[in-house]
């Protein structure tokens, strides 16, 4: 098929599912799984946890990538079959929509949106103390709010520019973060290899107080914070050619290769660390910087971290593309306030101005109120990953359900007769995996900081449900809803059925 019909059949499937599109498909399948690379990104997330993980629950902790990686292939393969059937910008809320219904979509993108917006905040401002390392400086909360909002506005810029630009920056936001993440596993393992396989079977000591099943949980959160980000492969759908093909591969593709990245930097950074007691009495809190510094050198390390801050960026930008997408989605569809202004498309540049200035404005103020106090900042983040899989699994129940009332997945991609088998599982992960992150685990500290997590789910749940009640938003627009269940035929109008 030539392009331009490819583009043709792209935009009467479209057009079929109620949409007319203003973006360009300019992402190829390299660039859409790309996209979702960097979103996941191995060595932001391993880099972030690491330490936490390896003193909690000792080498084992890195068992924790396996079953995390499963669990949401699992969903990336439920995700896949409802993109394949409903290739529209945006995800999760016009997923919800066509599954469930327009108050299910609302609630979904909402709390996927917040999410994003705080993961954004999250991850800019997490590049702070790379770049003082990287410069030589140390790091302050003032420099680390000026590094993220450079981070930021570096990420918008590359936006804002057209859906070429920020897949080619994907692209090399991949190839930069792979080959950066390889050179150094395997420099490791070659020059700073200090133990055999053996300690992944090993504690270490660690949960000798209680239960290491209990120790072993707390440390997987490194596994379960690495696996999302396949989902933005979806988010821009209507830049993907051929998107009901292209997408679900995408997604797997970024389970397969971003999970294997994130296992291999942390076996080489497993082997690499000396002394297992020094990290897990907290008398090394930094073994990454050790181990990097004792194979590398301090000048080599300053290379590193300029491929780490790369992945920051990345990173970075691939969640404002999806947040962007997100917000425009809603504002297609008159969903959200604002949505005349946030629906404008720029005409050059192919992509919706505003729902990106609003992806970048709002964790920049996020990342400023720090100033204040940077323990409300760690409050409103912490609800971030939460988010993110509270929005995946009410996609993944709003699957289920409607299989149980007769949708039958129609797109390019789907699971055949396995479909209802793995959406099953996709919950039951998903909701192990949203009880693990919401669990107390700090009982020293005063009870709502213990419950933060959850807590934290409570009060965007609430918000939404306050937002919907007041602005009644969610019944807005013409746009198809609940249309993935057949209509039953006693529900149909009988002069409906008459001949015009």
């Amino acid at each position: 098929m030539s392009t331009t019909s490819e583009a043709a059949a792209d935009d009467a499937r479209l057009a079929a599912l109620g949409y007319e599109s203003h973006f360009k498909r300019d992402m190829s399948l390299w660039a859409n799984f790309s996209l979702g690379f960097t979103y996941l990104s191995p060595v932001v997330g391993v880099y972030a946890l690491f330490a936490f993980s390896l003193a909690t629950a000792g080498p084992p902790m890195i068992w924790a990538f396996v079953i995390a990686g499963i669990g949401q292939l699992l969903v990336a393969l439920v995700f896949g079959e409802i993109v394949s059937q409903y290739p529209v910008s945006g995800g999760i809320y016009p997923w919800a929509r066509r599954l469930w219904g327009r108050r299910w979509a609302w609630m979904s993108g909402w709390i996927y949106l917040f999410a994003l917006l705080t993961t954004i905040a999250s991850v800019t401002y997490s590049a702070g103390p790379y770049a003082a390392a990287l410069l030589g400086y140390r790091p302050t909360v003032t420099t680390t709010i000026v590094c993220a909002l450079v981070v930021l506005a570096v990420a918008t810029v590359i936006n804002l520019s057209g859906t070429r630009w920020l897949a080619l920056a994907a692209i090399i936001g991949f190839a930069a973060e792979l080959l950066g993440a390889l050179a150094v596993g395997v420099w490791l393992l070659a020059t700073e290899r200090h133990h055999g396989l053996g300690v992944f079977f090993d504690g270490q000591g660690t949960g000798a107080g209680g239960s290491y099943a209990a120790a072993f949980l707390a440390a997987s959160l490194i596994g379960i914070f690495q696996f999302f980000g396949f989902e933005a492969c979806g988010d821009v759908a209507e830049e993907v050619r051929d998107p009901a093909r292209r997408i679900p591969r995408a997604m797997r593709m970024t389970i397969y290769v971003g999970g294997a990245a994130a296992t291999f930097v942390t076996l080489a950074l497993v082997l690499s660390v000396a002394d297992f007691g020094a990290v897990i009495s907290e008398r090394d809190t930094d073994p990454v910087t050790t181990a990097l510094t004792a194979a590398f050198g301090s000048g080599a390390v300053k290379v590193i971290l300029g491929i780490v801050l790369i992945s920051f960026v990345s990173c970075a930008m691939s969640l404002q593309a999806a947040a962007s997408r997100l917000t425009y989605a809603y504002a297609r569809d008159d969903m959200i306030v604002g949505s005349r202004v946030l629906a404008r498309f720029s005409a050059a540049r192919h992509v919706p101005p505003y729902a990106l200035l609003l992806a970048a404005v709002l964790p920049a103020l996020l990342v400023i109120g720090s100033k204040v106090s940077a323990d409300a900042l760690t409050k409103i983040i912490s609800f971030a990953s939460l988010g993110i899989y509270l929005a995946f699994q009410m996609i993944v129940l709003a699957a289920l359900r409607a299989r149980l009332r007769g949708w039958k997945p129609a797109g390019p991609f789907t699971l055949g007769r396995w479909g209802a088998a793995v959406n099953v599982a996709a919950l039951v992960y998903g909701v192990a995996a949203i009880v693990n992150m919401s669990w107390p685990r700090t009982p020293e500290a005063p009870w709502y900081d213990d419950y933060i997590v959850p807590l934290s789910g409570t009060v965007v749940i609430v918000l939404g449900l306050v937002y919907m009640a007041v602005t009644r938003h969610y019944g807005r627009g013409d746009a198809p809803a609940g249309d993935a269940i057949p209509a039953s035929p006693r529900k149909i109008p009988a002069d409906s059925l008459a001949t015009p």
